[in-house]
């Protein structure tokens, strides 16, 4: 057996269209699928021309969950202390990070160059946090 690929990660979101509005208006991922399950909103993105690499954006409840847990993991996530982490990478940076502070994105850390590229930190509106990174090229 041979394991190939990394095809979808997960985060959990509060609101599904306030993620779309995060994931898609500001940081211009596409929407990937967009399913009503019946017991659930299987909503995916993807950033453009990589439709294979999707990120669930998950709203914390059933089936993974039952209502209690759901309400702990709701609680986490909203004080930080469960978010996830997704790690983006961009060919500029600082233009990056401009046009994310000029949309009203919460920043975390202003871009740093550090011995592999220069990166900078966010965070989504649930807490979620990303780090988007201008990789030097590797020797």
């Amino acid at each position: 057996m041979t394991i190939d690929k990394i095809t979808r990660s997960q985060i959990y979101v509060l609101d599904q269209d306030e993620a779309l509005d995060f994931y898609v208006g500001k940081l211009g991922m596409e929407v990937n699928t967009d399913q009503d399950l019946g017991f659930m909103r299987w909503l995916t993105v993807n950033v453009p021309g990589d439709p294979e690499r999707e990120i669930l954006l998950e709203k914390p409840g059933p089936p993974a969950m039952d209502p209690a847990t759901a309400e702990q993991v709701r609680e986490m996530l909203t004080k930080g202390a469960l978010g996830g982490t997704l790690f983006l990478t961009t060919d500029d940076a600082h233009k990056t990070y401009e046009d994310l502070v000029a949309k009203g994105v919460d920043i975390t850390d202003e871009p740093v160059d550090r011995p592999y590229g220069i990166d900078f930190g966010i965070r989504d509106p649930f807490g979620n946090r990303l780090r988007i990174g201008q990789m030097h090229p590797r020797p």
